[in-house]
């Protein structure tokens, strides 16, 4: 429900605002929305004739990039598809030009000795230093011409000047094509982006699979059930819950979002089954979607597959960035849950294990720091890839040592990939458009703007703004989200450093108000006590570390 009104309310205020632009004078903003496309390498906008009638307009349009809209000026007026004039002519020129075409004398070239020489003239296409020359038609007495049938060539122009649009040189900006698609263009798009996504969930939940068959997860849950056990303090030792814990948070590590559903589901029912009060969450519910929703990740599949379909040229480039950002969320929720329900963070077998991390990651950090920007992306590059293939290594390792079919295991499992690929593509067109018309609208400038302003004011860099559509809808829905970072990939460019932010601040956290609806509804809990504030602090915590560290690595 909460999605729907989301994904209505952004549809609605993005009509609005077009509606307000049309009213406003951009008359082309429907268009825009509707049938407009983004150019691919090598194409060029449909070209553009406009002719100029008014004083001082050129070094108005001086500034204006026209080249790049291809917009061409003719000295033709009949061949011009727009007329750009002042604001005070755009009201009457209509109605001066057919007026002036119809009194105006059209005479053949051969004929031009019977003019006096301090008569105005008008020619189109030939030019004589005994006559005096003008480039507005208003005020032109005499049209030269080399045409026999002048009075069919009046009649030409009386019918072009009908069809051509006349805008006022302070609103051609309005008018330019915008590099950005439509609904329509959009749409098949995110058709294409679902297809891209196929190949890489598919592998990685057929791997995912192999693990689980060869118990990788069970000796995951051996050696990480110590730990969970003090910040489960209320739970029996080798109670299920852990298994089913354990396998929701491997399946967040690998950035499997959709597999890690099932078994999160399945691990609250097993905190409920000993949940004393049913209607209201548990500590041990709360600290486990809290763990849940920071959403530790070692390597963000679905944001790299995202990442490749939009034409990255290392996708895997935000690996680190995301798990240091990922690991401050679950620091974050792991403290200030800790703190709530009175567990002692000082007992060794949590302090040890946490500030050795922390530590490492803290070492990490200034490790990365201290690299120079090539010396950084070589080592990037390294890293990111090399953990992904260790992964590789030792679960086809594992498979072989334990015996087990492996292609068979990795086939059975690389068909949820490809079933989750296709189950979301009408969540990608729906969202995806959405957010498209709220950025060809200019929705998305009334919010950002007023932003970057305040930014600009303190002398902050302003670029981080356009990340902030995907860090205020993450927490509600994911598929938003996703539709965000998508767009802005589009518009700046997958490799950009706006690109980026936003691919590690999708990946930063969870959609809170989704999960505590889907994960507590499913358990008929009502009261859900501190879980959404705490949630929402690890939250804020991932968006303001996710904008500190691509700073300091890509800025």
């Amino acid at each position: 429900m909460a999605l729907s009104r989301i994904w209505s309310y952004m549809i609605l205020f993005a009509v609005a605002v077009a509606g307000y632009r049309y009213l406003q004078g951009d008359k082309n903003i429907f268009n825009d929305m509707v049938v407009e496309k983004k150019l691919t390498a090598g194409e060029t906008f449909s070209k553009v004739s406009y002719y100029v009638i008014g004083q001082g307009i050129d070094s108005v349009l001086k500034d204006i990039k026209l080249k790049n809209a291809n917009w061409v000026k003719t000295d033709k007026f009949s061949e011009a598809q727009v007329i750009i004039t002042t604001s005070g002519l755009k009201i009457t020129l209509r109605e001066q030009l057919n007026n002036q075409l119809a009194k105006i004398s059209f005479t053949n070239i051969n004929a031009q000795n019977r003019f006096a020489a301090d008569k105005l003239i008008y020619t189109e296409e030939f030019a004589d230093s005994t006559l005096k020359t003008t480039d507005n038609l208003l005020q032109a007495n005499v049209v030269l011409t080399a045409e026999v049938n002048t009075d069919s060539l009046r009649a030409a122009w009386i019918a072009a000047s009908n069809r051509q649009k006349i805008i006022g040189s302070n609103e051609v900006n309005l008018w330019l094509p915008k590099n950005i698609d439509g609904i329509f263009e959009t749409g098949k798009f995110a058709v294409t982006i679902a297809i891209g996504l196929i190949g890489t969930l598919a592998l990685f939940m057929g791997l995912l699979n192999i693990a689980e068959r060869a118990g990788g997860i069970n000796i995951i849950s051996r050696l990480i059930s110590p730990f969970l056990s003090k910040l489960f303090p209320s739970l029996p030792k080798d109670h299920p819950s852990f298994g089913h814990m354990v396998m929701n948070f491997s399946a967040n590590m690998l950035g499997l979002d959709n597999a890690a559903t099932p078994f999160g589901l399945k691990a609250m029912q097993s905190l409920q089954e000993i949940n004393t009060n049913k209607d209201r969450a548990s500590d041990a519910q709360i600290m486990f979607l809290a763990l849940h929703a920071s959403g530790l990740t070692l390597i963000p599949v679905s944001i790299i597959a995202v990442r490749s379909a939009n034409g990255s040229h290392n996708p895997n480039e935000i690996f680190i960035p995301l798990m240091l950002t990922t690991f401050v969320c679950t620091l974050t929720a792991m403290v200030v849950t800790s703190l709530k329900q009175k567990i002692n963070l000082f007992q060794r077998g949590l302090l040890l294990p946490v500030a050795g991390l922390s530590l490492t990651l803290s070492l990490f950090v200034w490790f990365l720091s201290s690299l120079r920007p090539f010396a950084l992306d070589q080592f990037s590059d390294a890293f990111s890839n090399g953990a992904i293939l260790l992964v590789f290594f030792g679960i086809i390792a594992g498979g072989l040592y334990k015996k087990i079919n492996l292609f068979d295991a990795f086939v059975d499992g690389a068909k949820g990939g490809f079933e989750t690929a296709v189950r979301i593509i009408p969540y990608m067109v729906g969202m995806l458009v959405a957010v498209s018309m709220l950025r060809t609208s200019g929705a998305f400038d009334l919010i950002i703007d007023p932003v970057k302003h305040l930014i600009a004011i303190s002398g902050m860099d302003t670029r981080w703004a356009e990340g902030l559509p995907t860090a205020l809808l993450r927490p509600f829905s994911a598929g938003g989200a996703r539709g965000f970072m998508i767009d802005a990939m589009r518009t700046f460019g997958p490799d950009s450093f706006i690109g980026k932010l936003v691919s590690v601040l999708q990946g930063s956290s969870e959609t809170t108000f989704y999960v505590v609806a889907l994960y507590f509804g499913s358990v008929s809990v009502k009261d859900t006590r501190y879980a959404i504030p705490v949630m929402l602090l690890a939250d804020l915590a991932g968006v303001i570390f996710s904008i500190a560290i691509c700073y300091l690595l890509w800025a």
